[in-house]
């Protein structure tokens, strides 16, 4: 997964999903910067250069994970998981924002420097079209937009009968896409991609702790 991608946000999800693309199947996978042997569960970096991931051992991730480390080429994928149960979302905001589906994820792209807005489909990531007002319109007051790390992590919405609002690693973000384009039947997405949803956010729904409320201090 070493080859180039274009700097907009489509390419380099497509880039970074190719890893969980039949990621149930069993492999080998090797630190790309030292070679070690990795668990299944490993850190990821972000290559900001070719807009991809890239496996890491846990010393390898430590030493872009600094103060200061933020302004070289590789990132380290933070591993927290938060939500924001204070969020809301009408139906008209939501609209505003262009998306055709009921599920989203949004980062901000450090060589672009805007916010990138991509939903899944059966093809991967679609990117849509963002307006930056909307944006602040919408997501401006949220602690997790504010939290939100450049490239590495990931404001992930999903509209059912509530608005379900987290953030989470950027990896996580092309785990779920990578996860609907593999079990994707007919228009829909069918049952079996309906219940990897389910089970996805019943994950981390389990993981995820609250945002710290800007009312509530230090």
């Amino acid at each position: 997964m070493n080859e180039p991608a274009a700097p907009g946000g489509t390419a380099r999800t497509q880039t970074g999903l190719r890893r969980f693309i039949g990621a149930r199947q069993p492999r080998v996978e090797h630190c790309e910067l030292c070679a070690v042997v990795l668990p299944e569960s490993h850190r990821h970096l972000v290559d900001t250069e070719n807009r991809s991931l890239t496996c890491a051992c846990v010393a390898c991730a430590m030493l872009f994970d600094r103060p200061g480390a933020a302004t070289g080429r590789f990132r380290t994928v933070p591993d927290r998981r938060l939500r924001d149960p204070s969020l809301r979302i009408g139906a008209a905001e939501w609209q505003s924002l262009g998306i055709p589906v009921g599920m989203a994820y949004f980062f901000r792209n450090s060589a672009l420097d805007h916010i990138v807005s991509l939903y899944p489909s059966p093809a991967g990531a679609t990117e849509s079209e963002l307006d930056t007002e909307v944006w602040e319109s919408v997501f401006g007051g949220s602690p997790l937009a504010a939290a939100m790390q450049p490239d590495v992590e990931a404001l992930l919405v999903r509209r059912t009968d509530r608005v379900a609002c987290y953030l989470v690693p950027i990896d996580a973000a092309y785990e779920l896409v990578g996860r609907m384009r593999l079990h994707w039947q007919g228009f829909d997405g069918g049952a079996e991609a309906r219940a990897e949803l389910d089970a996805f956010f019943a994950e981390l729904d389990a993981r995820a702790v609250p945002v710290r409320q800007p009312e509530e201090g230090p």
